[in-house]
Formats: C-alpha cells, structure tokens, sequence
C-alpha cells in the first residue's frame, strides 16, 4: 500500500517524542532514557511557570504534606504551599493557585510545593536525564528549547489521581503541534493528544469548561483559576530540575 502523502509514516530512527497519558502509565517507559515535561494544567505547573518567572528563586516540590511542614523545622524562611482535592491545606502559607505566585509574594523566596497530582508526577520521573514544566503559560518557549535537544521527549500528564484528564492531554497536542514538523517519531498517544488539540484548539477555554477538574475547580469558586493557567505564552522562564529544587532554565 503506498504512504499517504497528507499523513506521512514518521520516519523510523530520530528523536522520540511520546505522551505519557497518566503516571500510571510511567512504568511502562524507560524514563532514564528521555527529557520529561511534566505537566498538571490545572493548577501546579501552572503556577510554577508564573513563580518563576516573577523571580522565585527556586521551588522545591514534595510528594507528601508532611514533608513540605518538616521544612518548617528547620528554621528557614521558606514559603509553604500545600494543595489537595484542589484545597489549601490548613496551616500552610498557600496552594497551588497561581495568584499566589506573584513577583510581590515569591520574588527572592524559595517555595516548597506539595499538590496532589503534579508533584507526583514529578517525583515518579525523577531517573529522567532532565525534567522540565510545561503549561499553555510558557508553551512556546518550551517548545522552542524542546526543538534544540538532541534526546527523547516524553510528555507526562499528571491527570487527576493517576486518571486520564482533557486539559494535560491537550497541552501535550499543544506541544506535538510545533513538534511534528520536525524529525520526531510519535507514538500513538501523541499523535491522539494533537488530535485532541485540533479540536479544542480554536477556543480551548470553551472546550475545557467541559473537564471534571475544572468542574471541581469551579465548585471551590475558583473560576478565575481555570482562566488564567490557560492563557497562552504569557511567559518565557522554562523551569527546570536541578537536584531537589525547581529553577530557572538559563
């Protein structure tokens, strides 16, 4: 049967660039292998795009609260930020709304971060060759250094508690969409996540409304939440991991 010249075969060898749909999934790839993106739309990556940028001088994300309250102990002058079920833990300075990671509250402080799905997802990639965060905030940037990278790109999704979610799959199409054109092989989870992206991508704030974290975002009254970790390219700063903190990308 001959190609399709409208939907060419990706070529066999190059780069990959693949989509984790969920962190469940994660044990099935051999991570140590790729640069990972991790990305939780809804609120944490978000949110450290947008503290990084306004000058956080480092995030450090935790798996579990009592870890990030541990920090508190030791006499530091750290920022506290522990989410779950979309909550702010009691007794924590924040969450993970990104109105919190303004330059008047992070500028020259260091965050300790704990959430229920994006850190997670981290901390499971961590074997990874390099982790960066992806959110619609600094889509472009990071698409363009994703472009330059001689490695792997894996695209993980942090979904809802280690379920499938629309609004990570959909930033990943986002980013397979100014991926495909160059010499990346897609499995087959990207190419559904940029068919997904084709869908929703001429009012992705309309085609969102219909998610279930965002329906449970809006239950808490945090609308303003949803909107603004889905403008896009309001920022450059590419965070990135170096040993246990989160760190502009230079």
């Amino acid at each position: 049967m001959s190609d399709n010249i409208d939907n060419p075969i990706p070529p066999s060898g190059g780069k990959e660039a693949y989509v984790c749909l969920t962190p469940a999934l994660l044990p099935l790839y051999n991570v140590a292998e790729y640069i990972v993106v991790v990305i939780d739309i809804f609120r944490a990556t978000s949110s450290i795009c947008y503290g990084i940028e306004n000058g956080a001088e480092a995030i450090i994300p935790v798996s579990q609260v009592e870890e990030c309250s541990a920090y508190r102990e030791k006499g530091l002058d750290y920022l506290l930020a522990a989410e779950r079920d979309g909550k702010v833990v009691d007794g924590f300075d924040f969450g993970n709304s990104p109105f919190s990671y303004t330059a008047e509250k992070v500028a020259g402080k260091t965050v300790v971060l704990t959430t229920t799905n994006g850190t997670h997802a981290l901390h499971l990639s961590r074997s990874a060759k390099r982790i960066v965060i992806g959110s619609f905030l600094n889509l472009t940037a990071l698409s363009n250094w994703l472009k330059t990278q001689h490695e792997n790109i894996l695209l993980v999704c942090a979904g809802w508690k280690n379920n499938f979610n629309l609004e990570d799959t959909l930033f990943a199409g986002a980013v397979i969409e100014q991926l495909k054109t160059e010499d990346f092989v897609l499995d087959d989870a990207a190419i559904a996540a940029n068919d997904l992206f084709q869908l929703g991508k001429d009012d992705i704030n309309l085609y969102l409304k219909k998610t279930s974290h965002g329906e449970r975002l809006k239950k808490l009254g945090i609308e303003k939440d949803i909107e603004f970790c889905l403008q896009v390219d309001i920022t450059t700063a590419i965070p990135v991991l170096e040993g246990e903190r989160l760190v502009r990308l230079v």
